[in-house]
């Protein structure tokens, strides 16, 4: 399926992960045979009466051309999940977003990604833990993943700027200046792109956030790190729709733990009662992430297997590129250890990825 269509069917309101799937099984050829389909022919792909007919109408009135200046000139780029370069951890996810909107430099989750995540309300004890746990993490070399709302998510994406690290921020909006929601993050926004990291929507330009928007975005930001840290939250916050993610996805969970007064704390002592790893120091986090050489690879000092999960997988590697599904399946270890083990394999200049998720050994 042709690029723009992908981009196109972003901006149709009734759009979902299994209705792409649909179309995009069914109109595999030049996009303009998606663009001229029928009533029948799109019945014939799966769509209900209803939203067939809501899509006919949206495409008769909708302007591609259109479309393409006005990213252009937000300077907006896109990747599609046949791209090459869409994140190869949100693709393992059960519903991934069919298109990517990026403002800055998506490259930036080439490197191992922590979710920072926690309630808007946030008290002195959960602003301090944020702040020293992802200002230490991004110091080390962890690029520190979160939602750009107010409270736990602008302080974890400061720290990590302050820190001279990575972030990148995850909207449950449009990422068009006008559309970056909350307002008072516009600027926030700016800085993160401006210091290296990317700004992120599965929504288009123009996109005012909804009710579902919110929940919907959260499993972006699980999906995008190999596991997410919920520094304080109350028992009914978003952050834990992120925490439930993560452990769908197979991702490690982490909480800060809180004193049993704590309202705000509810939500991440529960978790750790359900089994999430206890985090009090940022060496908490990067022991079970199995990243604790992860500042000196950055620095390319490095260069001998750090443990038996890097020993096996160089076995497994030649000089012929192999796909990192395939190496997943022959080492028998999860996705997420395989894929940042390959990152720092790559930092130590031991392996390389050739594009679309082929790796060689050197």
């Amino acid at each position: 399926m042709n690029k723009s269509i992908h981009v196109a069917l972003s901006y149709f309101p009734k759009i979902t992960y299994r209705r792409y799937q649909q179309l995009a099984a069914r109109f595999s050829l030049p996009d303009e045979e998606l663009w001229q389909a029928e009533f029948s022919e799109l019945a014939r792909a799966g769509l209900d009466e209803a939203i067939a007919q809501e899509f006919m109408s949206w495409r008769d009135t909708f302007d591609r051309e259109k479309m393409f200046q006005e990213l252009f000139r937000e300077n907006i780029t896109t990747v599609t999940i046949t791209d090459h370069t869409y994140p190869h951890l949100l693709k393992e996810i059960n519903d991934p977003p069919q298109t990517l909107f990026v403002r800055g430099r998506l490259e930036a989750l080439e490197r191992p990604a922590l979710a920072i995540v926690g309630t808007r309300k946030c008290t002195a004890y959960g602003r301090e833990a944020t702040e020293t746990l992802a200002r230490d993490l991004a110091h080390n070399g962890l690029v520190i993943v979160s939602g750009l709302a107010l409270g736990i998510d602008g302080l974890a994406h400061r720290a990590a700027l302050q820190a001279g690290g990575l972030t990148v921020a995850v909207l449950g909006s449009g990422i068009d200046r006008a559309a970056v929601y909350p307002a008072e993050h516009r600027t926030l926004s700016e800085d993160i792109i401006a210091h290296g990291g990317a700004v992120i929507s599965e929504y288009p330009p123009g996109f005012k956030p909804t009710l579902y928007s919110f929940p919907a975005r959260n499993r972006i930001i699980a999906g995008l790190a190999l596991g997410t840290l919920v520094t304080e939250a109350p028992e009914s916050s978003g952050a834990l729709i992120t925490a439930k993610a993560a452990l769908d996805y197979n991702r490690e969970v982490m909480a800060v733990p809180h004193p049993i007064t704590s309202e705000t704390g509810v939500g991440g002592n529960a978790l750790i009662k359900q089994g999430a790893t206890v985090v009090t120091s940022a060496e908490d986090v990067t022991e079970v992430l199995q990243l604790k050489n992860l500042k000196t690879l950055v620095a390319g000092e490095a260069v001998a297997p750090a443990n038996p999960t890097e020993a096996r997988l160089l076995s497994l590697m030649t000089r012929e590129p192999r796909h990192i599904d395939l190496i997943i399946k022959e080492s028998g270890l999860a996705s997420a250890a395989v894929s940042s083990s390959l990152t720092l394999l790559e930092m130590k200049g031991r392996v390389k990825n050739t594009g679309g998720m082929l790796y060689v050994r050197l």
